[in-house]
């Protein structure tokens, strides 16, 4: 899919923080997802190939602690490509009205209870969406995340919601966390697993297959 409709790219700050500090430091933010997140992750998607200019500095800089984060979507976009394609970048009501709404979080970013500030889509290398959520409100979007049973990649202050499985396999060494409320999730030795901001949820650098 094909979007014409960029986001401006122009003042977008990215601060890249390299080290995940028990889920996502003091400031109130978070992650959550819906039902149609659910077959996203294991999903049996592909995406390959191109990149497009972000909002925001330079490479970003990078503390000692907490987890990546973005002023705004194009921000996102721009840190996403540095491991996957992210490309074409439309609002979301954009990619909504041009294409058939498969991307997360139509409804959703309407709904308060979410605190999703800003909704963008991109697509990967092979045409499959990637829905980027800015919210600030971690907490918030964490609980939201719990009550829908949905899963996210989530960074500090912002969430993705990528479709194809190469899209999500070159994300797991981002930096970014993936988002699970499920309290039986096995992560095999060698990766990292930590408390979410709710109860019952936790943040794990590993992937379900």
């Amino acid at each position: 899919m094909r979007l014409s409709t960029s986001l401006a790219t122009g003042a977008a700050a990215l601060t890249l923080l390299v080290t995940l500090s028990g889920c996502g430091s003091d400031s109130d933010s978070g992650s959550g997802a819906k039902t149609g997140a659910d077959s996203v992750f294991g999903s049996d998607g592909s995406a390959d190939g191109g990149s497009v200019t972000g909002g925001g500095d330079s490479s970003g800089q990078s503390t000692a602690d907490g987890l990546p984060r973005a002023s705004d979507a194009a921000s996102v976009a721009e840190y996403l490509n540095r491991y996957t394609p992210c490309q074409d970048v439309a609002t979301g009501d954009d990619y909504d009205a041009q294409d058939d709404g498969e991307a997360w979080g139509t409804d959703e970013a309407e709904d308060p209870a979410w605190g999703i500030e800003e909704r963008a889509v991109c697509t990967d290398g092979s045409g499959g969406p990637i829905a980027l959520l800015i919210a600030p409100d971690m907490k918030k979007f964490q609980t939201a995340a719990k009550s829908s049973g949905d899963k996210f990649l989530v960074g500090e202050d912002f969430a993705v919601v990528p479709v194809g499985d190469e899209a999500i396999r070159s994300l797991q060494p981002s930096g970014l966390r993936f988002l699970t409320c499920e309290a039986d999730l096995a992560v095999p030795s060698g990766f990292e697993k930590e408390p979410a901001l709710v109860d019952g949820c936790v943040l794990t650098n590993y992937v379900p297959e």
